[in-house]
């Protein structure tokens, strides 16, 4: 069974910084395709944050560009996302999948809040 846990979110003053970690189980690293982090902020749909594929490319969304990098450490089977230069609006609950061929998992999510 395939499992996503999310860690690493809690509370931050704007500026400041955090590190998202997602390490998947019950599955072979080197087998998924692409992992990457989303969000969902209260009353707003889940939006993609950063995407990495196996091949190393990378996709962020244009408000995260320049401030977040999503970054692969296949030696600790671990995805992180270090968020740089917080707003308040990054605000959300921050979400992990990845990407097996067709099928795609979801970690239940970590929460981010950052204060003005």
């Amino acid at each position: 069974q395939v499992q996503v846990v999310e860690s690493g979110g809690g509370l931050v003053q704007a500026g400041g910084s955090l590190t998202l970690s997602c390490a998947p189980s019950g599955i072979i690293f080197s087998s998924i395709d692409a992992m990457g982090w989303y969000r969902q902020a209260p009353g707003k749909q889940r939006e993609l944050v950063a995407i990495r594929t196996s091949g190393g490319n990378t996709n962020y969304a244009d408000s995260v560009k320049g401030r977040f990098t999503i970054s692969r450490d296949n030696a600790k089977n671990t995805v992180y996302l270090q968020m740089n230069s917080l707003k308040p609006e990054d605000t959300a609950v921050y979400y992990c999948s990845l990407r097996v061929v067709i099928y795609t998992y979801w970690g239940q999510g970590t929460q981010v809040t950052v204060s003005s």
